[in-house]
């Protein structure tokens, strides 16, 4: 046991030092940059690593979190919920010590934070939990024709239970217009959901103007939530499981990265952006860029590429990791709902690409894939 436990820190540092020179790479100042692009990313995928273009799906784990995490998963392997003995008793304190830096980075009471698997089952308990405990007074929620699929899913779950939904629309921009949001809302009105950043097109919302909008259960004005798993009780009574201690403490060390680096990360992703940007529509022509340009967030680039299918342009990239969506409706074949929602005709919605740019992707790589995406948009036009 004790070397397969050898094995595996031996492997984290392994895989945690190559992670580190990625890090230098960014690190360093963008205008300095004169190489041209390492051999390893012209070999493509059957010989090399395909560059990784897709950080809306998901995004590699920073070094120093994972530092955080491993003597959670090696040493310190106690439920956090044990309350009779010092494993238990250690990782309850690591648990809490996490909630404290979520609720830091939110501007929360630690006590407001409800640790979950992630955000489809935090939107589940959101939107179906409020509108099911006052369901006996009101009966009405307001939601966008572009949010998260698991958002609409629930919705749609709640007016087979009776529940009355609105879908407001977006404009061609991808924002909502106020006034038919206020238009929208009733006395019988118990939740307005509005997603706060899209994750197929980056539009941000003005959840300012909106109102007060968290993602976390407040205490003042308390908001009630129907719990909709049966357990134990963890989590104040509403989310039912045992907490993952790692992957708390995992989720804590980000939040406390983010409050000092986001800032700066903000900036270096979007000039990556903006030269991703740039660099294609100054060499291609009949390129739509999906969403609205400045209540955008810089790391989600959608462009639609008038004459191509974009399940071809995929294909033909095949040396970077990109997408034409959400990876929660990637399965399907019909056009995005997001897209169609903004105005964009069929065909178009079908030719587009999500660029997804994180902390971590180098300005090499998006000049490599810049430089392909015109390559190959041209060839495909060509052959059409």
């Amino acid at each position: 046991m004790f070397r397969s436990t050898r094995s595996l820190i031996i492997a984290l540092q392994r895989a945690k030092d190559c992670h580190l020179h990625t890090c230098d790479q960014r690190l360093s100042k963008v205008a300095e940059y004169e190489s041209p692009i390492t051999d390893d990313y012209k070999k493509g995928p059957s010989e090399g690593r395909a560059l990784y273009l897709d950080a809306q799906a998901t995004t590699p784990l920073d070094p120093r979190v994972l530092d955080k995490m491993m003597p959670y998963l090696t040493v310190y392997h106690g439920n956090p919920h044990s309350r009779t003995h010092m494993y238990g008793w250690e990782s309850e304190a690591a648990v809490e010590h996490a909630r404290q830096q979520v609720a830091d980075l939110i501007g929360a009471d630690k006590k407001e934070v409800i640790f979950t698997s992630g955000a489809t089952e935090c939107n589940n308990i959101s939107v179906k939990g409020v509108a099911r405990f006052y369901k006996s007074k009101k009966t009405h929620i307001v939601t966008t024709q572009t949010e998260h699929k698991c958002v609409l899913d629930s919705c749609r779950a709640l007016e087979a239970e009776g529940f009355d939904v609105t879908y407001i629309s977006v404009k061609s921009n991808g924002l909502i217009d106020l006034n038919e949001l206020e238009a929208a809302i009733r006395p019988s009105t118990s939740l307005v959901s509005v997603m706060m950043v899209n994750n197929e097109i980056g539009v941000k919302q003005p959840i300012e103007e909106i109102g007060i909008g968290a993602l976390y259960v407040r205490r003042r004005p308390r908001v009630r939530v129907e719990a909709l798993q049966s357990g134990g009780g963890q989590e104040r009574g509403m989310r039912s499981g045992t907490v993952p201690a790692p992957l708390a403490v995992g989720l804590g060390a980000a939040c406390e990265l983010a409050q000092t680096e986001m800032d700066y990360d903000h900036r270096y992703i979007n000039t990556l952006s903006n030269h991703l940007i740039e660099k294609i529509t100054s060499n291609l022509r009949q390129v739509v860029r999906n969403g609205d340009p400045i209540a955008w967030y810089p790391g989600c680039v959608n462009l639609s590429f008038a004459c191509v299918e974009g399940e071809s342009l995929l294909m033909a990239l095949k040396d970077v990791a990109l997408s034409s969506g959400s990876a929660c409706t990637s399965a399907s074949l019909e056009p995005s709902y997001v897209l169609r929602a903004i105005g964009a005709s069929e065909d178009l919605a079908h030719s587009s690409i999500r660029f997804g740019i994180g902390r971590f992707t180098t300005f090499e790589e998006v000049d490599y894939t810049a430089d392909n995406t015109i390559q190959h948009v041209k060839r495909l036009r060509e052959m059409r």
